[in-house]
């Protein structure tokens, strides 16, 4: 996949009641350079004036209404709205630093198709955390990790980039999915997002590069985190995403059984029909969500037409006896995969190897 080597880069800030700190906040962003493409300021029905103060602070700011209620909805909303290259997540509360946002773009130019920022890597920090919330993320990284063959150091920050080719492989719920009617949210629209974005790059093997973060305390305001519900929330999100990833691979080998089933002893591979998409089971309480739409970079049904790390070559073993793919958790190049003979090459090929004979 030819990817910008000067991508544009679109900033996503959701926000609730952050008006006072918008004004710190979006100048801050807006001064980074190289400057960014778009500030898309995604508003959950706040009541504090704030979609009036970031116009007033920045005029050329993007404001939108998120379509639901929750994080995961407001970010999805920004993702679907956003523009350039490259789509950077960012708080409104004042903990991020704005001045970080090319070390993310740069990791990414770098090969990576997702810069995870950590807290705790060398270079990281936080003025915020307690350390009940660090032993508990600790924690939660040991179980992702397992699950997940990654190697994670900071599950639970928001600080992310990505290049907005994946979004497909992200599968977030619909935008346009109406709220569900007992004010319940769908699954993935909650703080639950973070960790549904990790556990879904690391499932699809894109390579995933951490970036050194320094979070700061909020400006004004109280957090939205409860450190229990949230945790046991972030525990429940793992569960689901590996479910979710083990029956995507019995997807995948059913289609290469089909595959195969269907193809002439020596002839070319013959594709089958691709499956319906199948729902992601939703948690308990909460509605399914619903497959994303084709984007215009060439991306159908969650998969890239480019290479990465985790694309799988020949036939795939069964879900039950073959493992997670493993993110790669660093900047290293990528490696692409050998080129394929095209159909018209291997029809060519034969024809002149017949006339030769």
């Amino acid at each position: 996949m030819q990817r910008n080597g000067n991508p544009r880069v679109s900033v996503v800030v959701p926000t609730r009641n952050e008006a006072r700190n918008l004004e710190v906040v979006l100048p801050a962003i807006a001064a980074v350079r190289p400057a960014v493409h778009e500030i898309i300021v995604v508003d959950g029905n706040s009541v504090d004036g704030t979609i009036e103060t970031a116009q007033r602070v920045l005029p050329w700011v993007r404001v939108i209404t998120q379509t639901r209620k929750g994080k995961g909805n407001a970010m999805a909303c920004g993702f679907a709205a956003a523009t350039g290259d490259v789509i950077v997540m960012f708080d409104a509360d004042g903990s991020a630093d704005p001045a970080e946002i090319p070390a993310f773009v740069r990791a990414l130019i770098d090969g990576a198709d997702f810069a995870k920022g950590s807290r705790f890597v060398r270079g990281g920090g936080s003025d915020d955390i307690t350390l009940l919330r660090k032993s508990g993320n600790a924690g939660l990284n040991g179980v992702a990790n397992a699950l997940f063959g990654t190697s994670y150091t900071d599950l639970c920050y928001g600080y992310n980039a990505f290049w907005r080719d994946i979004l497909p492989v992200l599968d977030l719920p619909s935008i346009d999915t109406p709220a569900p009617a007992d004010g319940s949210m769908i699954w993935g629209d909650g703080f639950e997002i973070e960790t549904v974005l990790n556990c879904r790059v690391a499932a699809a093997g894109l390579k995933i590069t951490e970036v050194p973060s320094m979070e700061r305390e909020r400006i004004f305001g109280q957090t939205n985190l409860r450190t229990f519900a949230d945790g046991t929330r972030v525990l429940r999100t793992l569960a689901a995403e590996r479910r979710r990833a083990s029956r995507r691979k019995a997807e995948l080998v059913q289609v290469e059984e089909q595959s195969r089933a269907l193809t002439p002893a020596g002839g070319i591979p013959v594709v089958p029909p691709a499956p319906q998409p199948v729902l992601t089971q939703p948690a308990p309480g909460s509605t399914p969500p619903v497959n994303g739409t084709r984007p215009d970079n060439g991306q159908i049904n969650g998969q890239s037409n480019g290479k990465t790390p985790g694309e799988v070559h020949g036939p795939v073993e069964p879900a039950e006896r073959r493992p997670l793919p493993q993110a790669r958790v660093e900047s290293q190049p990528r490696v692409e995969g050998p080129a394929r003979e095209t159909r018209d090459g291997v029809s060519l090929r034969l024809a002149l190897e017949e006339e030769a004979s």
